[in-house]
């Protein structure tokens, strides 16, 4: 009897800017991983959308589009458009302007940014219902106790960048209203005050609608209920993964697009010839958290063999993703990844693999396909 094929591995990249190095060389990174991966096997590159940060894919749009030109087969998709800060109708017509040239390649992915902001603010204001999930190992899988998540959405830094993508008093919409519109411009069914609109470009493309999202909440349920793709991110909250596959499950409703449901779950790896050499490769990993989680935003990349390590204090704040990070040989990350497919009932695998050395990150991506089996 042959062995089942592997499920499919997509790859999430932000464009790191590595210290020392600069936006233009992150760009032009991101442009040749991409097609490295395509020859991999590996069958999606999602960009991340951030911003004011040292990540050069804040506009994630315009790369998408250059890494389509540059590249013949792999689906390229946003992971995830920011829909509190983009109106539909740009978002609509941006992916539709890159989809008439490359057909059918595109995967649309939104996420819930302002929306979400304020809610968690809202919730800091009022007493905890509940006590904190503890930590808890779950048929191999690890979910760490969850990270309180108000007191980053709370920073100045972080509010001033939100203030800065929007138009002063711009409210974000509702996230389910804003999907909704996001299909029917796509689908040719849009009305604004009575009136039918038509997306040119963007009527009618060849482009998927995907839901990404982190817990329980609204994005797993606006997924399910559109019948719609959803990612659940393990890489960047491991505790709620669990729950947020489950509400997508429970709410789910055929549509044209699915039959059934269909779950990505990402990860953060890095692979190298030996676990040693991928620890060391992957030692400022909790650094790049700790910029993030500290309010002060994501920071250079660090080089391992020149940084000190966190403190005590430092790695409290971010042990929860460094201990959920893939490290290791081809086996050791295969194997985890293994677990993290059986247990979330993964159809396929999203990884992030960030190194300071470029060289290192097309390696950790070259080594895990040829360990998975998707290697061309």
């Amino acid at each position: 009897m042959s062995e089942a094929p592997p499920i499919p591995l997509s790859v999430l990249d932000l464009a790191p800017i590595s210290a020392g190095s600069d936006p233009a060389a992150a760009i032009r990174n991101s442009v040749a991983l991409a097609q490295y991966c395509e020859e991999l096997g590996y069958r999606r590159f999602w960009l991340a959308e951030h911003h004011f940060v040292a990540v050069a894919s804040s506009s994630t749009i315009t790369l998408i589009g250059l890494i389509a030109a540059a590249t013949d087969r792999i689906r390229v998709g946003s992971a995830a458009v920011q829909i509190g800060q983009h109106t539909s109708s740009s978002v609509v017509e941006g992916f539709g302007t890159i989809d008439a040239l490359y057909p059918g390649r595109l995967d649309l992915g939104l996420g819930r940014s302002g929306q979400r902001r304020r809610e968690a603010l809202s919730a800091a204001t009022r007493p905890p219902r509940r006590q904190p999930a503890s930590e808890r190992v779950v048929d191999g899988l690890l979910l760490p106790e969850p990270f309180p998540i108000e007191k980053l959405l709370g920073s100045p830094r972080l509010a001033a960048a939100h203030a800065a993508v929007q138009f002063p008093g711009a409210t974000p919409p509702d996230f389910a209203d804003a999907v909704d519109e996001v299909v029917a411009l796509l689908g040719g069914t849009y009305t604004a005050d009575e009136v039918r609109l038509n997306a040119v470009p963007g009527e009618g493309a060849q482009v998927q609608v995907w839901i990404f999202g982190s817990s329980k909440g609204q994005s797993a349920q606006v997924a399910g209920a559109n019948g719609l793709p959803f990612v659940a991110n393990y890489h960047v909250s491991p505790s709620t993964v669990l729950e947020a596959v489950e509400a997508y499950r429970a709410s789910f409703r055929p549509s044209a697009v699915l039959e059934r449901p269909y779950v990505v779950v990402s990860a953060d790896v890095v692979v190298a010839d030996d676990d040693e050499t991928a620890r060391r490769r992957a030692a400022t990993y909790g650094h790049w958290v700790y910029s993030i989680r500290s309010g002060a935003g994501a920071a250079p990349y660090l080089d391992p063999a020149s940084a000190e390590p966190l403190n005590e204090e430092q790695y409290a704040l971010v042990a929860d993703r460094v201990r959920t990070q893939f490290v290791g040989a081809p086996d050791t990350v295969v194997e985890r990844l293994s677990t993290l497919a059986r247990v979330t009932g993964a159809d396929e695998l999203v990884i992030t693999s960030v190194t300071h050395d470029f060289a290192d990150r097309k390696r950790s991506h070259e080594l895990l396909a040829r360990a998975w089996g998707i290697a061309e």
